[in-house]
């Protein structure tokens, strides 16, 4: 099946959704804390070579939490693993896990894969899943925030199609 057969399917409505977005939240979360554990590890490395102290703190999580040099490049490292999961499985094939277990697909308009640049447009609507909420006053459409603002859309695929996509 490619890319322009897929235009035809309906579009997804907020409870849809939803569901989706509870599921990826907890692959999201899981994500974060793997990148957390691994940020963790080169920091503690880092130490353990010399490159930096303890800075007075009795623990060595403390060290990183108070030190803004450590604490933001953490944070930022951690929330970009978040992002290359969704911007990599939306341009690979238009689901995410949750998407997948859901049977939504994210396309452009014309029913083709949305590109990086598209992805990563996505990214801050999409923040916590609160711009999937003017779907339901739109519920004509059927479009959110983020599809509006980047001219994508959320279909509900078939069974068959969905399979299919394994």
């Amino acid at each position: 099946m490619n890319d322009s057969q897929l235009e035809h399917f309906p579009r997804a409505g907020f409870r849809r959704r939803f569901g989706s977005w509870v599921y990826d939240v907890l692959i999201a979360f899981a994500v974060y804390m793997v990148a957390g554990a691994v940020s963790f590890l080169l920091i503690y490395l880092g130490y353990y070579i010399g490159l930096y102290n303890m800075q007075g703190y009795e623990h060595f999580s403390d060290t990183i939490s108070h030190t803004y040099w450590l604490k933001w490049p953490n944070e930022f490292w951690k929330l970009a693993w978040v992002s290359f999961f969704f911007v990599f499985f939306w341009t690979k094939s238009g689901q995410t896990l949750g998407m997948k277990a859901w049977r939504l697909r994210l396309q452009n308009q014309d029913g083709s894969r949305i590109s990086k640049t598209t992805g990563l447009k996505r990214l801050l609507p999409t923040l916590l899943g609160l711009g999937n909420l003017t779907v339901i006053f739109d519920r004509k459409n059927k479009l959110s925030l983020q599809d509006k603002l980047t001219n994508t859309e959320v279909v509900v695929l078939s069974l068959e199609v969905n399979k299919g996509r394994l």
